[in-house]
């Protein structure tokens, strides 16, 4: 369960380093390296929304359930 909260946090970090690369650039750039650098942000950025959706997918199926009890049965 501790890897799903790491997973997460590495998630958030990668959308905001990809909001910051996207965001950071003017768009309509002439040159190559910054709009690679914008598109890099893209594919970073949406990565890392996948990457928050793994972690809590991970986090809810791994959590601890609590027993069932039978009462009177």
């Amino acid at each position: 369960m501790k890897i799903a909260k790491v997973i997460i946090i590495i998630g958030i970090i990668m959308f905001g380093t990809g909001i910051l690369l996207f965001y950071s650039i003017e768009s309509g750039q002439t040159d190559q390296g910054l709009r690679v650098l914008k598109n890099t942000g893209t594919f970073v950025g949406l990565s890392g929304i996948g990457f928050v959706l793994a972690g809590i997918l991970s986090y809810l199926i791994y959590k601890d359930n609590p027993a069932v009890e039978n009462f009177g049965t």
